[in-house]
């Protein structure tokens, strides 16, 4: 497992999805739910399934559309379409960047984490 100091270029604080099947990103804006604040989100490499109605080259782009499909499905607190739609733009590019490290291979990962 990785520790907090490993870092990747877009969102310096998170770990990065090159090194685990999972990536803790923290939100520069906390996520207001009722009496629930949400303060980082951890992100899960999404299955073949969990792709399902999603076009893999919109996900490359960080299509907004397709974000607040596939988050809710791979987020832990699981967020939903109106979080996603509600998130600070820095953090939907945080969350974004992840979503695209898990879908390179593995050897491009690290050259797309340096870029």
């Amino acid at each position: 497992m990785t520790t907090p100091e490993s870092t990747t270029a877009a969102t310096p604080n998170a770990i990065p999805a090159a090194q685990t099947d999972t990536a803790v990103v923290p939100l520069e804006t906390p996520i207001k739910r009722g009496d629930q604040t949400i303060t980082s989100v951890t992100l899960r490499k999404p299955k073949s399934g969990e792709l399902r109605g999603l076009s893999l080259s919109a996900l490359m782009r960080v299509d907004v559309d397709s974000l607040q499909v596939l988050l809710p499905r791979i987020s832990s607190p699981t967020l939903t379409k109106f979080d996603v739609a509600n998130i600070d733009p820095v953090d939907l590019v945080a969350l974004g960047s992840e979503v695209l490290a898990f879908l390179l291979p593995k050897d491009q990962v690290q050259a797309f984490l340096n870029a």
